[in-house]
């Protein structure tokens, strides 16, 4: 399933080329989705590719090929589809996180999980606090166990696709693979959500931000509290 900010920029290129045999620029792209840089254009054309929709052709400026378009799109109509709420299940690892530009309403039913305060993504707070309150979830964003939410409060997330302000949904686990974005504890006193790189016998903590280094630990110091499996955002 394609973000609405994806479809719409796979539209846009699909027509330009039909047009002009010619993809449109990033200044284009940007200008025509209202998007206020051109990394979110970045980001969602490497969706876009690693989805299967679009081709970066080698060696050539503004070189793209529309590959397929989705099944649920007339390709001489173009539309996509009426803004609202998009649920997005994410697997915790690179690129497959929801893109910056995804909306998200609250939804007026769902499974209900409780929010355990705040989680840094960037500079160290203090441990998960105890619930605050309950947030409801469509249910399709949860498999099976038991889940919490945690609000993000820094930046050092954001080319996964992980804001500051986002709620991101938790599965409760204390393993994980390399590759997953996990909650960490540190020394049983931070809180904090990265990318789990494994070095040996080493864990390493990697920021989704170049202004951020990896963090190096001994095993005995870090604890899996859960695994990245969803993520939501109000505007």
């Amino acid at each position: 399933m394609l973000t609405k900010k994806q479809l719409e920029l796979l539209l846009f290129i699909n027509e330009r080329l039909k047009e002009s045999g010619v993809p449109p620029s990033f200044d284009e792209m940007k200008d025509a989705l209202d998007l206020k840089s051109k990394s979110g254009i970045h980001r969602l054309i490497t969706a876009l590719e690693e989805r299967g929709f679009i081709k970066r052709l080698p060696n050539r400026a503004r070189a793209l090929e529309v590959i397929r378009l989705p099944d649920a799109v007339n390709p001489r109509l173009g539309r996509p589809p009426q803004r609202g709420f998009t649920p997005s299940v994410i697997e915790g690892r690179l690129g497959r996180a929801p893109q910056p530009e995804e909306d998200w309403e609250e939804p007026s039913h769902g499974t209900s999980i409780p929010v355990m305060g705040r989680i840094a993504a960037g500079v160290p707070i203090s441990a998960i606090q105890s619930q605050s309150h309950s947030i409801p979830v469509p249910p399709d964003l949860l498999g099976n166990g038991e889940h919490f939410a945690l609000e993000v409060r820094g930046d050092s997330m954001i080319e996964a696709g992980i804001l500051d302000g986002d709620t991101v949904l938790i599965r409760k686990q204390d393993t994980a693979e390399t590759g997953d974005v996990v909650v960490a504890l540190i020394d049983d006193e931070e809180a904090t959500l990265k990318r789990l790189r494994r070095k040996g016998a080493s864990i390493a903590l990697e920021a989704a931000n170049p202004a951020y280094e990896t963090r190096i630990f001994g095993p005995d110091r870090v604890r899996i509290q859960g695994r990245l499996v969803g993520l939501m955002r109000r505007y």
